[in-house]
């Protein structure tokens, strides 16, 4: 009876002992309240009653972040919602520097979106979203290194305004699209004034350009089939008798 309770005893004492743990796990042992030493993976011996254990797993967490009210720096508000990757690279440290790092790099996500937001303007918030997350990422990761947690990518998933900005935003957006346009206008023109201004000087070189330009002219305006009557006279008389003569024909 007794060699059958020792044997009881000893297996029992046994499977205590004997620890398996998986390729993606870490276990961070305490002996008599002191910490040991971190094992894993696969099999390993603890020694039961005086060690206790904390299983790390090492694969990369996701945090969604939910939507965050913020006002920018320009005294707009935008909602923002995000999704934060980590991973534990220390399980030491996660396990004795926070007392429950899951919920604490949860919270410090929340807080670190908030304060980035509202220190940007709507415009670079809408344009600038991979500098936003590399800025959001390089806070957290700082912030969770005495945690042995590394941040590995920061998303910035939807930045939501109110229908009123949006009307806002279009309107800027149609005032700048027009802004652009007339000073591609006025480009032209003036490009335009420089050829003409250089032209008059060519023709000034040489008059008998522009008589040939004028004989152009016309030539061009003949093949448009109407009758066009081109006079070199200035006299009021002699056009208006021009005009009755070609009424009178017609």
């Amino acid at each position: 009876m007794l060699i059958l309770v020792v044997a009881v005893f000893a297996f029992i004492v046994l499977s205590k002992a004997i620890q398996i743990v998986k390729e993606y796990e870490r276990v961070v042992i305490f002996r008599l309240g002191r910490l040991s030493g971190v094992k894993g993976p696969g099999l390993f011996f603890i020694i039961p009653i005086i060690d206790t254990v904390v299983k790390v797993d090492l694969r990369v967490v996701t945090i969604d972040v939910p939507k965050q009210v913020v006002i920018t720096k320009d005294n707009v508000t935008v909602a923002v919602d995000a999704v934060i990757y980590y991973k534990v690279i220390e399980p030491s440290k996660a396990v004795n520097e926070v007392e429950n790092y899951r919920y604490a790099t949860s919270t410090l996500s929340q807080t670190t979106l908030r304060d980035v937001i509202g220190q940007i303007e709507l415009d670079d918030v809408l344009s600038k979203r991979e500098e936003i997350n590399l800025q959001i990422q390089e806070l957290l990761d700082a912030s969770t290194d005495p945690w042995g947690i590394k941040v590995t990518n920061v998303t910035i998933r939807d930045v939501s305004i109110d229908e009123t900005m949006l009307r806002a935003i279009a309107k800027q957006a149609e005032a700048e699209r027009e802004k652009r346009a007339r000073m591609i206008l006025a480009d032209g023109e003036f490009n335009a004034a420089e050829k003409m201004k250089e032209a008059a000087r060519l023709y000034e070189q040489a008059p008998v350009t522009i008589k040939l330009r004028e004989l152009q002219t016309l030539a061009e305006i003949s093949r448009e089939g109407n009758m066009i009557v081109v006079s070199n006279s200035t006299d009021v008389g002699e056009i208006a008798a021009m005009s009755k003569a070609f009424v009178e024909k017609s």
